[in-house]
């Protein structure tokens, strides 16, 4: 994969926006095609047939009804040795994921797409039955997409609108809000930061939001990219979603800690802090010594 994306990178650096913009829905369209044709995802996985095989075959389905370039992702691509022939799928997409988030950065709009899959995923997760309704294969991608363009109403990038087509037309990823928060992850990482996800009981003021950063690049020893949701029921603290560590530090925890204590036996009620609404959690300041 990191060869892959070495090549593609060599390749889209001094293409036009046309260019980058086509060769990501191009490779994008790939990927749907053999999500959806197990058999020839196979023959391309196979490690065992000869490489000018694989390549011969990558012409033929493709010959010109992709791009030079396109055509020479895939080329290298189904050359690799994948573990699973899903793999190869979930490679093919990442170029293209990777192709438009290029654009992007080439354009200097790759925070506002970054925030702007933020945001839909937060209305994702706000609105299950919206998720569900995007997430449905049994009714045709179409439909679905026009459902999507309904709920964007021209509100995003060209680059954003992309990729969340892409996310919709790739059930074999998994649910479509864990998909996008991928694409977040990829954005952030491409300006060469780690997102970390929180979520406050209350709005965090500015200099609350630049302190958390500033501990949290102590922590992990580089750039972070803040991503804030409200939850009333935390009634405080902070819960951090950092990949997969999570710092949990709400008040609504640290209540039900003191309640499991309290309900072994010969433990009291004495003692228990009473619940203040801030910020910084302490096992955030205890993570950051």
């Amino acid at each position: 994969m990191a060869a892959a994306r070495d090549r593609l990178e060599s390749r889209i650096g001094g293409a036009s926006a046309a260019e980058g913009d086509r060769v990501g829905d191009e490779l994008g369209a790939v990927a749907v095609l053999l999500g959806e044709q197990p058999v020839i995802r196979r023959q391309l996985a196979d490690s065992a047939a000869p490489e000018q095989i694989r390549r011969e075959m990558i012409k033929d389905l493709f010959g010109g009804k992709v791009s030079g370039i396109s055509l020479e992702l895939l080329g290298e691509v189904v050359v690799r040795r994948w573990s699973r022939p899903l793999d190869l799928v979930d490679g093919v997409e990442e170029l293209a994921w990777q192709a438009l988030l290029a654009q992007a950065e080439r354009e200097g709009s790759l925070d506002d797409v970054e925030d702007e899959l933020f945001r839909f995923g937060r209305i994702l997760v706000a609105q299950p039955r919206l998720a569900t309704l995007l997430g449905d294969t049994s009714v045709p991608a179409g439909r679905r997409l026009e459902l999507l363009d309904t709920v964007l109403a021209g509100r995003t990038t060209a680059v954003t609108r992309r990729l969340l087509e892409q996310a919709i037309r790739a059930p074999w990823r998994g649910p479509l809000e864990e998909i996008v928060e991928e694409l977040v992850d990829r954005a952030a990482a491409r300006r060469e930061h780690s997102v970390a996800y929180v979520t406050a009981a209350g709005s965090l003021s500015e200099q609350q939001e630049q302190r958390l950063v500033k501990i949290l690049t102590r922590i992990y020893h580089r750039s972070i990219s803040l991503k804030v949701d409200l939850d009333p029921r935390l009634l405080g603290g902070l819960v951090i979603r950092v990949g997969d560590e999570v710092i949990d530090g709400s008040v609504a925890a640290r209540l039900e800690r003191a309640r499991q204590g309290i309900s072994g036996p010969g433990i009291s009620g004495q003692g228990i802090s009473r619940p203040v609404d801030v910020p910084m959690s302490d096992e955030l300041e205890s993570r950051d010594r």
